[in-house]
C-alpha cells in the first residue's frame, strides 16, 4: 500500500466509533421499519392497482416505492462498516457497488418526488394544457428516461471516494475537474429539484387562494400532497446538502484535523437522515390518493376498518333514535 492509499484508508476510519455505532443503530432501525412498508406497498401497486393500467400518477409512485426499496438494501453493509469502525467498505468493489446503488436510488427518490409534484401541478393549475408528462404518465417511457438520465450522473463520483470527502484539497488540474463535476452533480441534484418543488407548491397555493367557487376538495388534496412532499424533502436531503458545504469549506481551508473529524461526523450523520425518506415516502402515497389510503388499510389492517365502521353505525343509531322516540310522542299526543 502506498502513501497516498494509506492517508485514503485514514480519511475513511471513523474517529468516534461511538457516535459511528449509534448511526448503525439508526440505519438498523430504518431498515427494520421500511423494508416490510415498501414491500407491502409494492405489492399493493402490483397485485392490488396493476399500475401499469392505471390513469394516474401510480407509474411514479411505483417507480419511487422501487427506488426505496433498493436503497434499502444498502443500508445493512453500511451498518456493518460503522459498527467495524470505517466510513465505507475497505473492498474497493463493494464500495463502487454501494456508492453507484447509493447514488442512483437516491437520486431516482428525488426525481420521482420532483415529477409527482410537477404532475399533480399540471393538473391543478393548467387543467385543460396539453402537457408531454401527461401523455406519458400512463407508460413507462417517461420513467424509463429518468433512470437512464441519472446513470451518467454515477459516473463521476464513483471515479473517487466520494463518501471520504477529500475533494479540491488537490492541486492537479485533472483531479480537480473531477472533484468540481462530482460536487456539481451532488448538489444540483438536490437544490434543482427542491427549486422545482417550491414553485409548484407556491402556485397550488396560490391557485386555491383565488378558488372563491367550485370545488375546492381537489385543490386542498394538492396543496396537502406538495406540501408533504416539500417537507419530506426538506427534512431528508437539505440538512445532508448543507452539511456537505460546510465539509467542503473547512477542507478546502484545510482547518485543523479536530475540525474536519467534526464535519465528518455531522455529513456522515445526516446522510443517514436522509434514508428516513424510505419510512416517509408513504406518506406522499397516502396523500396522492385517498383511494390508495383505503386499499392499504382493507388489505393489510382490516380490523381497522371493521372498528370504524362499526363506530361509524353506532353514531348513525345513535343519532337516529332521539328522532324515532320523537316521532312516537307526536303519534301517542295526537
Amino acid at each position: 500500500m502506498n502513501i497516498s492509499d494509506d492517508h485514503q484508508d485514514k480519511d475513511c476510519d471513523a474517529t468516534h466509533q461511538e457516535i459511528y455505532k449509534f448511526f448503525a443503530g439508526v440505519m438498523i432501525l430504518i431498515f427494520i421499519l421500511a423494508l416490510p412498508l415498501n414491500g407491502s406497498v409494492l405489492h399493493l401497486f402490483i397485485f392490488k392497482l396493476k399500475f401499469w393500467k392505471s390513469n394516474t400518477n401510480n407509474v411514479f409512485l411505483f417507480n419511487l416505492v422501487l427506488a426505496d426499496m433498493l436503497l434499502l438494501f444498502c443500508l445493512p453493509i453500511k451498518s456493518y462498516n460503522f459498527i467495524m469502525g470505517e466510513r465505507r467498505s475497505g473492498n474497493d468493489v463493494t464500495c463502487k457497488a454501494m456508492l453507484f446503488m447509493f447514488l442512483l436510488n437516491r437520486g431516482a427518490s428525488i426525481a420521482f418526488l420532483a415529477v409527482t409534484s410537477i404532475d399533480r401541478y399540471f393538473n391543478v393549475v393548467h387543467p385543460g394544457r396539453k402537457n408531454l408528462l401527461r401523455a406519458l404518465k400512463r407508460s413507462p417511457q417517461i420513467s424509463v428516461l429518468i433512470w437512464l438520465l441519472l446513470l451518467p450522473l454515477t459516473i463521476p463520483p464513483m471515479m473517487k471516494t466520494f463518501q471520504c470527502c477529500k475533494s479540491l484539497k488537490n492541486h492537479d488540474a485533472a483531479v480537480d475537474v473531477v472533484d468540481s463535476l462530482t460536487e456539481v452533480v451532488f448538489f444540483t441534484q438536490i437544490l434543482i429539484p427542491f427549486s422545482i418543488l417550491v414553485y409548484c407548491t407556491a402556485r397550488i397555493v396560490n391557485r386555491l387562494r383565488r378558488k372563491t367557487v367550485g370545488d375546492r376538495t381537489k385543490l386542498k388534496r394538492a396543496v396537502i400532497l406538495v406540501t408533504t412532499v416539500m417537507v419530506v424533502f426538506s427534512l431528508c436531503f437539505l440538512p445532508c446538502t448543507i452539511a456537505r458545504m460546510i465539509l467542503l469549506i473547512v477542507r478546502v481551508q484545510d482547518m485543523s484535523q479536530q475540525i474536519q473529524d467534526q464535519a465528518d461526523v455531522v455529513f456522515d450523520g445526516l446522510l443517514v437522515l436522509s434514508y428516513m425518506d424510505c419510512l416517509l415516502d408513504p406518506l406522499v402515497y397516502c396523500f396522492s390518493s385517498t383511494k390508495f389510503k383505503a386499499l392499504y388499510l382493507s388489505t393489510y389492517f382490516p380490523f381497522l376498518v371493521q372498528t370504524a365502521v362499526r363506530r361509524a353505525d353506532g353514531s348513525m343509531r345513535k343519532s337516529a333514535q332521539p328522532l324515532s322516540c320523537k316521532r312516537d310522542s307526536v303519534v301517542l299526543d295526537s
